[in-house]
């Protein structure tokens, strides 16, 4: 027997949402990172060994690079100055919200807000390397 009220649309707008996972654990699957990456990263970035500029950098052999070095990409000051290095911990929070991890990005994606979708597209982005 429910011993409370339902909760209000208002009531239901203040609560707060599911917590997202904050933690690379490693997790992700290649095929469907592959899927994802096509889906949602390829119209910008090449991925292939040597490929070449597009809207954004090329992203073969990202994992353990620092943000902001391709040298042929025009990159944001934020991008260049951030200090990043491309772990998977920081990929995983990078692409939660690009716009937030590196405020003044270009980069105008919005971001996967599901862990699973960015531990697939990094497990995937890890196998671009010799």
């Amino acid at each position: 027997q429910r011993l409370t009220a339902p909760l209000t649309q208002e009531e239901q707008k203040t609560m707060p949402k599911k917590a997202e996972a904050t933690e690379y654990v490693g997790n992700g699957n290649v095929k469907k990172g592959k899927r994802i990456f096509d889906a949602k990263a390829s119209q910008c970035h090449a991925c292939e060994k040597g490929g070449g500029c597009g809207t954004g950098p090329p992203l073969w052999d990202i994992v353990g690079k620092d943000a902001g070095t391709h040298p042929q990409f025009s990159y944001s000051q934020a991008n260049k100055n951030s200090g990043v290095t491309w772990t998977e911990q920081a990929l995983f929070e990078y692409l939660l919200n690009p716009r937030k991890y590196i405020v003044g990005t270009k980069m105008a994606f919005a971001g996967l807000k599901k862990a699973e979708d960015r531990e697939n597209i990094i497990a995937y982005l890890k196998t671009l390397t010799d």
